[in-house]
């Protein structure tokens, strides 16, 4: 056995394997025919390892790792046919060229049958077409091998992809788990309800006017803007009303959020609570997935921070592909979040607040729904009475009263039951509690 091993820089052909990689293994029984094949490959700096028997090359399979293989077909003991039959089990990938000195047909389909060649080739060969079927050898093993490599890489980065994805649903899903939880409930209580969707929207508002950090009177303006824009618009009844009740609800997402992400400002949050803070839509898209009768309401919540010009999130559509419920809840949340913030009294107040929003005209906002916006009547909402239930704090209770929903108090703890009818002595408890905190009661009393 010869070995001859070329120093150059394209022996270390990048291959991460435990066995050393050599380009070509050279098989024949003749020794004058094995020098003749390392002086010409050598030449064009290759590396070469060669054996004499057939039975010792299968060895070196084992230890070492080949782009080519190249064997004469006639050989005591085994000849080519055979030899490459037991190489595809160790070395599949390698590139199998025959060497023969005979003409015989038979023998060729043999080696092709039965040892799958790449290439046959007749002695006395051709040294450039003898290169050029084995540098096209090496360059398709190489590309299995880099293949191989990339399926690995691709298929590691998939399984962290998943753990990654699986880690963020569960994350979500506690997050959501007991809002969805008394969703099922209301489904199942609501079922034989003829107005079903009406009294789940009810009771979800009610969540978000108890949050002391969350403004009930605010997503009533929001809610009665959006009604009178849908309506203004010609839209049909059921669109006039889920429009309606996607300003009441723009918010419900916040509630399994912590309260630090909405008990002040937007603009006085962190970048990264920022970001956190805009995934509510996506979170109300959970909550309500159970409500399958709200989904044009989840809808609308889901896309409203789009913008009319495609900068949006979380699709970044744009124009007539955004819901239009969406579009309107957008311009009404960001009209009276303008009029919250402007210092002026009075209608010039809204005024103000509808200025800062026409800037953003087909940009942000539809340019037909500002129009509508500034010939509409504007009101603030005077009460906190939705539905089937009414805000109070504890001062304004009195004898009779019926609550609507459990009350607990700042730290969570149950202080009464739902049902819970008020007399004197669990008002005035209630009063002395109230008078020790900074912010009053948010009592659900049914109407």
């Amino acid at each position: 056995m010869l070995l001859i091993k070329d120093d150059s820089k394209q022996c270390g052909m990048a291959k991460q394997l435990n066995k050393e990689h050599i380009q070509v293994l050279c098989i024949d029984d003749d020794e004058i025919v094995l020098r003749t094949l390392v002086r010409l490959l050598t030449a064009n700096n290759l590396s070469v390892k060669t054996s004499l028997s057939p039975i010792e090359a299968l060895k070196l399979l084992d230890s070492f790792t080949f782009d080519v293989i190249i064997c004469d077909m006639r050989m005591p003991g085994m000849d080519g046919a055979d030899f490459f039959a037991q190489a595809i089990n160790i070395a599949p990938d390698t590139q199998r060229i025959l060497l023969t000195g005979y003409s015989d047909i038979d023998n060729t389909i043999a080696a092709v049958n039965k040892g799958k060649i790449h290439a046959y080739i007749q002695k006395p060969w051709q040294n450039e077409l003898l290169l050029r079927n084995i540098h096209d050898g090496i360059e398709k093993t190489s590309l299995k091998r880099k293949n191989k490599q990339l399926e690995q890489k691709i298929k590691a980065q998939n399984s962290q992809l998943k753990e990654l994805n699986n880690n963020l649903e569960q994350m979500v899903e506690k997050r959501t788990q007991q809002i969805r939880k008394v969703l099922k409930q209301l489904e199942e209580a609501n079922e034989r309800e003829k107005h079903e969707h009406r009294t789940t929207f009810e009771i979800l508002y009610n969540f978000i006017n108890a949050n002391p950090y969350l403004d009930g009177i605010q997503a009533q303006n929001i809610a009665n803007t959006c009604k009178q824009i849908a309506q203004a618009l010609g839209l049909d009844k059921k669109h006039i009303e889920m429009a309606e009740m996607a300003g009441y609800l723009a918010q419900i997402g916040l509630l399994a959020m912590e309260p630090a992400l909405y008990k002040k400002p937007t603009r006085e949050l962190n970048e990264n609570q920022k970001k956190l803070f805009y995934t509510h839509p996506s979170t109300a898209q959970l909550m309500l997935m159970p409500a399958t009768h709200l989904h044009d309401v989840s809808e609308a919540i889901y896309y409203q921070f789009e913008q009319y010009n495609g900068n949006g999130i979380p699709k970044g559509l744009k124009g007539a592909d955004i819901p239009i419920t969406a579009m309107i809840l957008a311009i009404s949340r960001d009209f009276w979040q303008a009029v919250a913030q402007v210092s002026s009294l009075g209608n010039s107040k809204f005024e103000n607040a509808l200025g800062q929003l026409q800037l953003y005209s087909g940009t942000y906002y539809h340019p037909k729904l500002l129009e509508i916006l500034s010939g509409l009547k504007i009101s603030c909402a005077s009460n906190q009475v939705v539905g089937s239930m009414k805000i109070i704090n504890a001062n304004e209770l009195k004898n009779g009263m019926v609550l609507g929903h459990a009350l607990r108090n700042y730290d969570g703890i149950l202080l009464l039951p739902k049902g819970h009818v008020f007399g004197p002595k669990s008002i005035s408890k209630l009063q002395q509690l109230e008078a020790k905190k900074p912010n009053p009661f948010r009592i659900m009393i049914k109407n």
